[in-house]
């Protein structure tokens, strides 16, 4: 059995840790300092954020709101997210970031779920709030005339003060609960690993309905960073919000890092004040790394975590990012756990632990686990498995090194004719492929074999998909190679960036 387990109490983590009063700390400390800046430019102050939060909160109060009911936030990537964060926790609610991106019958589903409170929206999504809400709309200016003084309560270390939604396709949608407690590593103990600071000028270009986006924006603001959000990715356009705003540190997806990277001139432009560049939520394969690398010459970090372990769990640090070195194939790793984090791989049949380079279910434990999806038990019970560990359903093996590598989800990995076939290495040899662009490996019925192993590719220019197979064959075991591959202008996405096998299967099958 191989089982990193070195939990610990992180030093600048306290059981008196509440998200609400570091923001208040940051705003007695250095109240004239640009908290948030919004992409329209409008820049609000750390001391502005102290009083528009608890005008709010007077608001939520005098709307009925009390501690527990949750308040939903349908918009954009905006100050009123961070503003309506902590007017909820300064009175025990509940903040819900809705995915702007759903139909209207899943939003209703969410709000249905998490029987908000309230909805409070942006100036674009006014109808469909409307529509939407059993209870009410507001938008945040609505709190303009209310009274700015703090009503001081901030709930306890295990309060829930975050409810993020699952991005699963299948199913009664699944709230994660995130507590102080949760947060209390994201925010005290992870900026360090990152070179995040309150010099920091940092970029929140994922959406706040996502833990990477959220996660990223609460790491800026506990540090006393600048913030400068995003509300959509157009490739060029964010470099130039990069370039021109100075941005030190930024957390994105491996699909905009590649879209980024292929903006022409992007190599040539002045990256000089980037310390670092976080990047996760997805996999990325060792020639999109390269690229980046190049494309900014600033110290990347792989994270690899969840909504239900509130994000980064694990890193590959800056030092493991070695093309073209001895430790090129870390590139390949996801990384090490933090010290606050337990992690063990265990046969998905049975649960029993495995050995070393052994592939089975990646589990975790520590104090950034949820305690457990809102109003859904039965769920709960499925996540866990005996002794408080979270089974992530990611396939993947633990090095001698106690490097973790990853395989894919379990219920992603292929079975054809009696052999496991995992995508993200069949992806890994296409990617090398000099006319590819982005590819997804993964599995169709088939009579014979159960199933097969397709592809589908983005490529520069038609590539004939023999030429694609054959560029495979002799770097890939026979049961491994396509049967099929399918050429797309382009990726079918989640709202998270990552590619969405599920659309694919349902395409070509």
């Amino acid at each position: 059995m191989f089982t990193i387990s070195h939990v610990r109490r992180y030093p600048f983590v306290s059981e008196e840790f509440r998200i609400a009063q570091v923001l208040r700390d940051r705003a007695t400390a250095h109240p004239d300092r640009v908290a948030l800046v919004d992409g329209d430019g409008r820049q609000e102050t750390y001391g502005e954020l102290q009083q528009r939060s608890n005008r709010l909160a007077q608001f939520l109060l005098a709307r009925g709101v009390t501690a527990g009911d949750r308040v939903a936030h349908l918009d954009r990537n905006a100050a009123g997210a961070a503003e309506l964060l902590l007017a909820a926790t300064k009175i025990g609610a509940v903040l819900v970031p809705l995915n702007w991106r759903l139909a209207e019958p899943e939003l209703r589903a969410l709000l249905e779920d998490s029987r908000a409170k309230l909805v409070f929206h942006g100036p674009a999504f006014a109808e469909t709030a409307e529509q939407l809400s059993r209870n009410g709309t507001a938008t945040v200016d609505d709190a303009d005339d209310c009274p700015d003084e703090d009503p001081n309560s901030d709930g306890d270390f295990d309060a829930v003060v975050l409810q993020l939604y699952t991005s699963g396709t299948t199913g009664r949608p699944k709230g994660v609960q995130t507590t102080n407690r949760n947060l209390s590593n994201l925010t005290a103990g992870l900026p360090e690993f990152w070179s995040v600071d309150e010099s920091s000028i940092s970029l929140v270009a994922m959406p706040l309905f996502h833990i990477g986006g959220m996660g990223w924006l609460l790491v800026g603001l506990t540090c006393g960073a600048t913030n400068v959000l995003v509300a959509e990715i157009d490739p060029a356009s964010l470099l130039d919000t990069m370039e021109s705003e100075r941005v030190t540190n930024a957390f994105l997806v491996p699909t905009v890092l590649q879209m980024l990277s292929g903006v022409p001139g992007a190599a040539e432009r002045d990256w000089s004040a980037l310390r670092s560049i976080a990047y996760g939520a997805s996999s990325i394969t060792t020639t999109t790394l390269k690229t980046v690398l190049s494309t900014f010459g600033c110290p990347l970090y792989q994270v690899y975590g969840m909504t239900e372990t509130t994000g980064a769990i694990v890193q590959l640090d800056a030092a493991d990012h070695d093309p073209g070195g001895p430790r090129e194939h870390l590139l390949r790793a996801a990384g090490k756990p933090y010290p606050w984090m337990e992690l063990q791989i265990v046969a998905p049949a049975t649960g029993e632990p495995l050995e070393t380079n052994e592939i089975g279910e990646v589990q975790v434990r520590g104090s950034s686990v949820t305690p457990g999806y809102f109003d859904n038990p039965d769920e709960t019970d499925k996540a866990f498995a005996d002794d408080g560990w979270l089974c992530t359903g990611d396939g993947g093996y633990l090095d001698e090194d106690g490097y973790l590598f990853l395989t894919d989800r379990i219920k992603d990995m292929i079975v054809t004719g009696a052999e496991n076939v995992y995508p993200a290495e069949v992806e890994e040899i296409l990617a090398q492929h000099p006319q590819v662009v982005e590819v997804a490996v993964f599995g169709l019925p088939d009579e014979r074999w159960g199933e097969i192993v397709t592809a589908a590719v983005v490529t520069k220019q038609d590539t004939d998909a023999d030429e694609l197979i054959a560029f495979a064959r002799g770097r890939l075991a026979g049961y491994k190679l396509p049967r099929a591959v399918h050429h797309l202008d382009e990726m079918p996405k989640t709202a998270t960036g990552k590619v969405s096998k599920k659309d694919l299967r349902e395409q070509y099958s």
